[in-house]
């Protein structure tokens, strides 16, 4: 099976993009530990560990380091996937919003990052989810893109001080995704219907990208592209690439 024996940590793996991934590296025959907030009423088959955490303390970091320890002891990959986001217009933005923003998509990465590193063994990788955002200014999601903008220069520096162990590190950047909440949190329907319908519109292949496109992309990273560490992978339908037609 492609991926017998390797051993992997999903952040963010019970729905869209991380599960996904799980349920490829399962497919393969990897064992897979996969985190998110609540677990409950996960069920997958094949070599499977789940464990609820939320990567915006640390207290639960230090606690999936245990358990990765314990469960899988070496890893080849570790899928940093965490993300929270909200259509946030600037002058609505407070504090909380913000500190939630930031502790979820860039504290919890990079220590989440850090915690795990030591578990990498030589030849494994890397991959952290940022998203097309990050390099573009998108109303309503200042936040969220500057946050993954931060996630993006981090895996640079992961990168560099990883690579004398042979670790891999890359990111891979989404578009829009067909997933049940685009991404975001607490957006009435109307508003995500539009939100859909805006991403249709503005992206060059004229749709979303499915999770299972995206997780392509991971594997990639994490498994073939052995010669590359560094790099962002944009997974978006052309719209960060800003492609346009002849006139």
């Amino acid at each position: 099976m492609k991926y017998a024996g390797k051993k992997a940590v999903v952040t963010g793996g019970t729905h869209g993009m991380g599960l996904a991934v799980v349920r490829a590296l399962l497919d393969g025959g990897a064992e897979v530990l996969l985190t998110g907030r609540d677990v409950s009423g996960i069920t997958l088959p094949g070599k499977a560990h789940l464990l609820s955490s939320d990567a915006s303390r640390l207290s639960d970091i230090e606690h999936l380091s245990g358990v990765a320890t314990e469960t899988l002891g070496e890893l080849d990959l570790v899928f940093v996937n965490v993300g929270f986001s909200t259509l946030t217009p600037y002058e609505e933005a407070t504090p909380e919003v913000y500190d939630r923003t930031f502790d979820v998509n860039t504290k919890g990465a990079f220590f989440t990052a850090q915690r795990l590193a030591a578990l990498v063994r030589p030849g494994g990788s890397f991959v952290f989810t940022t998203s097309v955002a990050a390099e573009a200014g998108i109303a309503g999601m200042g936040l969220y893109s500057a946050a993954k903008a931060a996630v993006r220069s981090f895996a640079r520096t992961y990168a560099a001080e990883l690579a004398p162990r042979g670790i891999r590190v890359n990111v891979v950047s989404p578009g829009y995704t067909d997933t049940p909440t685009m991404g975001v949190t607490g957006v009435p329907e109307p508003v995500l219907a539009s939100f859909k319908a805006k991403g249709d519109e503005i992206t060059p292949l004229k749709r979303h990208a499915t999770p299972e496109e995206v997780a392509a992309a991971v594997l990639f990273l994490a498994f073939e592209a052995t010669f590359t560490t560094g790099a962002d992978l944009p997974v978006d339908g052309g719209l960060g690439q800003r492609l346009t037609l002849p006139a």
